[in-house]
């Protein structure tokens, strides 16, 4: 049996209720379009402390959400146990992004620091507000106070650099905003 990694998966969603009786699972997709989560295979759920695969019978749009069926879960009572599962793949499967674009888990936990050179803190996660994508920087006791800061995601302009290698982002952000 193949091991997975966490480092080297994503949360692409979240099997959230059960639908009806016949086993099925209401799912939420991180992915955009939601649709897109249907396409990977297989999807990861951590049981016992490692990271499983589970398959999907059938799968398909619903309302705005998605459900599925997986292989072997045929009543109301076994699908129950899945609820609340992140559903993680592996990030091999993610197409390749351009030069400068980044998938929002390749932004979380990044260390953020100011232009000169004062420690924020960490991305926590991103909120998107419709005009652009927003950072949530969560202070810590590394940082220059333990406050929670809303920073727009706009690269050249407010984010000057990203460097997944040493897991930091500089900003250009007055502290005191």
């Amino acid at each position: 049996m193949k091991t997975y990694k966490t480092e080297d998966l994503t949360i692409v969603g979240q099997i959230t209720s059960v639908y009806g009786v016949k086993g099925w699972l209401k799912i939420y997709s991180h992915t955009e379009p939601m649709e897109g989560l249907l396409s990977y295979k297989p999807w990861l759920i951590k049981r016992d402390g490692q990271w499983v695969p589970i398959h999907v019978e059938i799968s398909r749009k619903h309302g705005k959400g998605l459900v599925a069926k997986l292989v072997d879960v045929d009543d109301r009572d076994i699908a129950r146990q899945y609820c609340g599962a992140d559903i993680a793949i592996e990030r091999s499967l993610l197409p390749k992004l351009a030069l400068g674009e980044y998938y929002w888990s390749q932004l979380e936990q990044l260390t953020v620091y100011t232009l000169s050179d004062q420690l924020l803190g960490k991305v926590s996660h991103l909120i998107e507000t419709g005009s652009n994508d927003v950072l949530i920087v969560k202070g810590d006791s590394n940082s220059i106070d333990l406050r929670e800061r809303m920073i727009p995601y706009l690269p050249d302009q407010v984010v000057k650099e990203i460097n997944l290698e040493t897991g930091s982002m500089r900003v250009d952000w007055d502290p005191e905003f």
